[in-house]
């Protein structure tokens, strides 16, 4: 009898357990509106690199199907900019086609096409602006002095082994002549001369006014590639984390904090009066049988490659232009260059092609 009193107790208790189950159901949380975190570039920032990939963090992760070129799009003035969209984690990346023009307005969007991996759309449109650095100025040439008169300039040592052919002028200071190795010198008054060298040879140690010329150049070498290496408008930073093979490179200051690699050919493009300056805080190192290519009148002797570390050129590989290392220059069996080899220690040859445009 007691059991049948208490039926309709345990009837209302379920009833309300049940209508509990179902408001716990409509509170089920579907997920929040998503929003951005940051952008790279910030919003009005200014002097933004001109290879710089655009950059969206979001609050949590999204539909990947719904960042694309649609949604996430980028702009100068009415513009619209090129390029490749991407998602990975919580970020959508612009990789532009080609670089930035210096000194200049863009604009990038996300708008609330892009949902999260819960369905929730972005709340508003996401619009921020942003400003690229570099000069709109002829960018002036590195001024080499007296180093320019050599093809080969070195502080500690010139070695060659083989035979090389070398056309221009040779000069090693304060390293004396007994430092030059593998050409079969022929001493005259103040130079001296070799069947491998269409030119001269300097040393410190030969006849006035051999050895205050070279003081004078391998000063200037030094001053040369200090100037390089101080130029602080950059129009270009860590472009392609250092691996720079297969690029085609426009006029402008390049800057690396660490080795810069050469994988495969790269085109330096620009006319005779433009200007390319490199700055490689490590190693500059090129790959066997790789070549440097100038296209549309691209002068060599412009194009000027300021190494920190040790500039190695691979067997059978052609290089253009200006290098100027504060370590070593080496080039391995048969590599050619065409421009100058100027180190502040030495010069290491190894059946070479070496040419002063």
């Amino acid at each position: 009898m007691k059991l049948k009193k208490n039926i309709p107790i345990l009837a209302m208790a379920l009833i309300v357990l049940m209508l509990g189950c179902e408001k716990d159901e409509d509170n089920i949380d579907e997920g929040s509106t998503p929003t951005i975190i940051s952008t790279d570039p910030l919003s009005s920032q200014t002097g933004v690199t001109r290879n710089k990939v655009v950059s969206i963090t979001f609050s949590e992760a999204m539909d990947p199907a719904t960042i694309n070129s649609s949604s996430f799009t980028l702009k100068q003035g009415t513009a619209n900019i090129t390029g490749v969209v991407e998602y990975s984690g919580v970020e959508a990346t612009f990789t532009p086609s080609g670089p930035f023009d210096a000194v200049n307005d863009y604009t990038a969007t996300i708008t609330t096409s892009a949902k999260s991996l819960t369905g929730k759309n972005l709340a508003n449109d996401h619009v921020w602006s942003f400003t690229t650095g570099g000069s709109t100025e002829s960018i002036q040439e590195v001024d080499l002095g007296s180093a320019g008169n050599y093809v080969i300039l070195s502080k500690t040592a010139i070695n060659n082994n083989g035979t090389s052919a070398i056309t221009g002028d040779l000069g090693l200071s304060p390293a004396a002549t007994s430092y030059i190795t593998g050409l079969s010198l022929t001493d005259f008054t103040g130079y001296a001369t070799s069947a491998q060298v269409t030119g001269k040879i300097f040393a410190s140690d030969m006849a006035d006014p051999t050895p205050i010329n070279l003081t004078t150049a391998v000063n200037n070498m030094i001053t040369a590639y200090n100037d390089a290496a101080g130029r602080s408008v950059i129009d270009f930073l860590e472009l392609g984390a250092g691996n720079i093979g297969g690029k085609t490179l426009t006029p402008g200051i390049y800057k690396w904090t660490n080795t810069v690699t050469i994988p495969a050919d790269v085109t330096i493009s620009g006319s005779s009066t433009d200007v390319w300056i490199f700055q490689i805080a490590e190693d500059l190192i090129m790959s066997s049988a790789v070549s440097i290519i100038l296209s549309g009148g691209a002068n060599v002797n412009n194009i000027f490659w300021q190494v920190a570390g040790q500039a190695t050129l691979g067997t059978t590989s052609h290089f253009e232009g200006v290098i100027l290392s504060m370590t070593g220059i080496t080039l391995q069996t048969g590599a050619s260059i065409n421009g100058r080899a100027l180190a502040q220690t030495a010069v290491v040859l190894d059946g070479n092609a070496v040419t002063q445009p």
